[in-house]
């Protein structure tokens, strides 16, 4: 039986050792991963991708590649999570090809105006504030936006980090889902920071464009998987009423 939602969350624990006598079921960590892609993610763009490792040998190159550390050790499967912002052209057209599908091919006059700006969103907006040569573009648009922004509010993260942070936040959304979505069946993971960014992206053939966001360690825990009780600093310190 899953677990609830407040349940899972509960459950979920960062577990640095799993256990070896029991094997996860693929499709089980798959339909995990079918949960993660319905995360929340910016203007629709899913700019991600997520790597299923369970060849050995890929394993243990990931291993080697996340410095030896037992979470990726004792990892019966790994889910590499990567960060796509390179493919924003390619998810916008989607995008216009799924929303021209939803309201019927049809001229450009007949669409209503509530449809023209959702198409004009991803065929004007999304370039304007994800084009870049080499940063130089983006600094224009920042210096530009920030002078509008002396007038009336305005969107302000227009520089090629800036990008790369949104694309890295809806990333970090999708494995929030898939580590919860784990944690229901009453699978483990571990996320791991700790890792040779480059080795992994060689382990996996990814271009250069692609960013690992972070590799997770799956398994059931062992009984020493996790390294003492959970801490979280008083609530009211990180809580806010306004």
């Amino acid at each position: 039986m899953e677990k609830t939602v407040s349940e899972a969350i509960a459950h979920r624990r960062s577990v640095r050792i799993f256990r070896d006598d029991v094997e996860l079921d693929i499709d089980k960590v798959r339909k995990c991963i079918e949960n993660a892609v319905l995360a929340p993610t910016s203007s629709n763009l899913q700019l991600w991708e997520f790597y299923h490792v369970v060849e050995s040998e890929k394993l243990k190159k990931l291993t080697n590649a996340c410095l030896g550390q037992n979470a990726a050790k004792t990892a019966q499967q790994m889910v590499v999570v990567v960060s796509r912002k390179d493919l924003w052209r390619k998810r916008a057209k989607s995008n216009i090809t799924f929303l021209e599908n939803a309201y019927g091919h049809k001229p450009e006059k007949e669409y209503s105006r509530r449809e023209k700006f959702a198409l004009n969103y991803y065929k004007k907006l999304i370039p304007t504030v994800y084009f870049d040569v080499l940063g130089i573009t983006g600094w224009v648009k920042y210096v530009m936006f920030s002078i509008i922004g002396l007038f009336r509010p305005i969107y302000r993260q227009v520089r090629r980090s800036d990008m790369r942070i949104v694309a890295h936040k809806s990333a970090g959304l999708a494995a929030q889902n898939f580590m919860i979505s784990m944690a229901a069946v009453g699978y483990d993971t571990c996320p791991m920071e700790g890792s040779d960014t480059l080795r992994v992206k060689r382990i996996l053939n990814l271009p250069s464009g692609a960013e690992i966001n972070m590799v997770i360690g799956c398994g059931i825990r062992a009984e020493n998987g996790v390294y003492g009780k959970r801490f979280r600093v008083p609530f009211e310190e990180v809580y806010q009423r306004v």
